[in-house]
């Protein structure tokens, strides 16, 4: 069982604490998100884990073993910043690094063909890196992070520099992984594909996790402050109503923002009284928004 277990976990570099005390455990057959704004601990944290640096203090366990050499073939990486040879065809360098892997060329080979088949992008295996757009060059280091097999998997922003329908079918082939009971560590600054895709996180704030657990206990902590309301006629003074502290008129309706759940009742009776309401709904947090008042709306993302 490829289980991935830290125990308060630190790093130092000199007098800066660049992780401090983290605990967190990542399951076969699931994705867990790991999240922070910049400086937070995130990279570090990933490094440990792939054995490319060691933690000061604390352990981290891969079921339930220390890290050891045997390892290094389980793991696959996708880095957030592109790694590969631009002027080396496409097939010469990810057969190479399934080598590294321990993977037979001619297994490598037929697994290249099967993942650039998936992706719809056959023609690319006698292709250079360098031919590619930023979204195909995204798809074939992706493959290389795969192509091996590995048990633990580690995604940093594995949705960079991909088109809207691309994000879909990469989503899709990180599911099919998980499904395969993959332990998959998952970073990102979209907050959206998080929460779309993890069942449980991590946020890290200035080396520490300052919230961690499944998405659902985490959002059931914070009040529902949003709200959209739909009317067959055009609503006027919803922003009287008391505890609205903002209302955003679109197309299909109204957004507004408030300040405790009461509000939201007001809103539907006002809403009831001069109108027909043909959607009305308490919308619990986002995950973008218990960032934001975790950490803060003046810190950038990574």
């Amino acid at each position: 069982m490829q289980e991935l277990r830290l125990e308060r976990v630190t790093k130092q570099y000199g007098e800066k604490t660049a992780v401090n005390g983290i605990s967190f455990t990542a399951h076969p057959g699931e994705i867990f998100g790991l999240i922070g704004a910049n400086g937070a601990g995130k990279t570090t944290t990933m490094r440990m884990v792939l054995g490319l640096i060691y933690p000061d203090g604390g352990e981290i366990l891969y079921g339930g073993k220390t890290y050891s050499k045997e390892l290094k073939g389980r793991f696959g990486y996708l880095p957030e910043e592109r790694g590969l040879y631009p002027k080396v065809k496409v097939s010469d360098q990810i057969i190479y690094l399934a080598e590294l892997r321990g993977m037979k060329r001619s297994a490598a080979d037929r697994a290249l063909k099967d993942w650039l088949e998936r992706f719809g992008v056959s023609e690319y295996y006698s292709k250079k890196v360098e031919e590619l757009s930023k979204g195909n060059q995204q798809k074939i280091q992706f493959i290389a992070a795969v192509i091996h097999n590995p048990d633990y998997l580690i995604l940093d922003e594995a949705f960079s520099g991909l088109d809207p329908v691309n994000v879909e079918l990469l989503k899709s082939m990180i599911a099919s992984l998980r499904d395969e009971g993959k332990t998959i560590l998952f970073s990102s600054h979209r907050m959206e594909h998080v929460e779309e895709l993890c069942q449980n996180v991590c946020i890290l704030d200035r080396s520490n996790a300052v919230l961690q657990g499944s998405l659902r206990d985490i959002k059931a902590k914070f009040p529902k402050e949003r709200v959209t309301l739909a009317t067959e006629r055009p609503m006027e003074g919803l922003e009287r109503v008391p505890g609205v502290l903002s209302v955003t008129a679109h197309a299909n309706g109204y957004d507004l923002r408030i300040d405790s759940e009461a509000a939201a009742q007001r809103v539907l009776k006002a809403a009831m009284e001069t109108n027909t309401v043909t959607r009305f709904e308490l919308k619990e947090p986002s995950l973008n928004d218990i960032f934001i008042k975790t950490i803060g709306g003046n810190r950038s993302h990574e």
